[in-house]
């Protein structure tokens, strides 16, 4: 694993610190009147989701990290437990439903997701950025309303409250963004 300089760390790089796996989410180069610069680095535990607010010097040596990313095809769930199938070997594999997170509702029969692996460590999944949904419940149209900034609750064919514009009805299709678990467009 390649060795970088403190002042080098950008947001979304892995790094081995503190004997664990720590993804960088921010990233402030602060340069004080004194003294040299350094990287104020807020990290986040891949294992466990713990945050770390960290100080490097650019004199620090830090080890990047390079996870290997495998698009997936989800098959079912069974006890709280994913089954992906690898689409190059066709191995299965299970994989916990918390790598989801909130995000687990969006998981269709059939869909692709991508899994960051650590060796042979499953350490996140990401799920594409845009999926499919059916409104099953939310307020009745109402005539003239327009969608400037106005949104109505609604619940998802997978339980998922969200808001969408006044104009969409119940058993419309809509496109949700995952990362942001919000109304994207119709479909």
């Amino acid at each position: 694993m390649p060795k970088i300089n403190g002042n080098e760390i950008k947001a979304g790089f892995v790094l081995e610190h503190d004997a664990g796996l720590w993804a960088a989410v921010k990233v402030n180069i602060v340069k004080p009147g004194k003294g040299g610069a350094f990287a104020q680095v807020e990290l986040k535990n891949l294992r466990d989701g713990r945050k770390l607010n960290e100080r490097f010097r650019s004199e620090d040596k830090v080890e990047r990290v390079t996870l290997e990313n495998k698009d997936q095809q989800f098959l079912y769930e069974v006890d709280g437990m994913l089954v992906f199938m690898d689409n190059e070997t066709f191995e299965q594999i299970e994989l916990p439903a918390d790598l989801l997170g909130d995000r687990r509702p969006f998981l269709q029969d059939g869909m692709m997701a991508t899994v960051e692996y650590y060796g042979d460590e499953a350490l996140s999944m990401r799920l594409p950025q845009k999926v499919k949904c059916r409104i099953v419940e939310t307020e009745p149209v109402q005539k003239g309303q327009t969608a400037a900034n106005s949104f109505k609750p609604a619940i998802l064919d997978n339980g998922v409250r969200i808001m969408i514009p006044p104009f969409i009805a119940v058993d419309e299709e809509i496109i949700v963004h995952t990362e942001l678990m919000e109304y994207s467009e119709r479909a």
